[in-house]
């Protein structure tokens, strides 16, 4: 029932004009409704979590330039929580594995922002086809994650 009513009332779906950007980009692969994992454990301004698990619906896209992710709480709402370029440095506090299950990311929070401390992970279930990993420059990335996209993951309302 849930991903019924995700699809109908778009949770989860990319929004249009990034799928214009991405088809622009030279699209590899486009999954929409991705079931998201979120764990976190720590504390940003305005939550503090020993554990909480939560699950979510999101896109997943790979295109010739970079890597994205977005993760949808309302409809026709989607953030992103993944934005790497490919060729841009391999440095950063947002540590990325793709793989066939999907893709898998690690984040050491007190690198993003030094009020925040703990960690985050957010694991996107997808079944990417070899042909597709085959494609791919290359299956792990690191990049810097901005504050707003740890807020969004937590689900704490942004303010600068």
């Amino acid at each position: 029932m849930a991903v019924f009513v995700r699809r109908l009332f778009g949770i989860g779906k990319l929004p249009a004009d990034l799928h214009a950007q991405v088809e622009a980009e030279g699209l590899i692969y486009l999954a929409d409704y991705v079931a998201v994992t979120r764990r976190f454990s720590g504390t940003i301004p305005g939550v503090r979590s020993p554990h909480s698990v939560a699950s979510y619906a999101g896109s997943l896209v790979f295109t010739s330039e970079r890597v994205l992710a977005t993760l949808s709480m309302l409809p026709k709402l989607a953030g992103p929580t993944v934005d790497a370029r490919w060729d841009g440095p391999q440095t950063g506090a947002a540590k990325v594995e793709i793989s066939s299950t999907g893709v898998q990311v690690d984040v050491d929070v007190a690198e993003v922002d030094p009020k925040f401390s703990g960690e985050l992970s957010l694991h996107y279930k997808a079944a990417v086809p070899d042909e597709v990993l085959a494609e791919l420059p290359r299956r792990s990335l690191a990049f810097d994650m901005p504050p707003e996209y740890v807020f969004r993951a937590v689900g704490v309302t942004y303010s600068p």
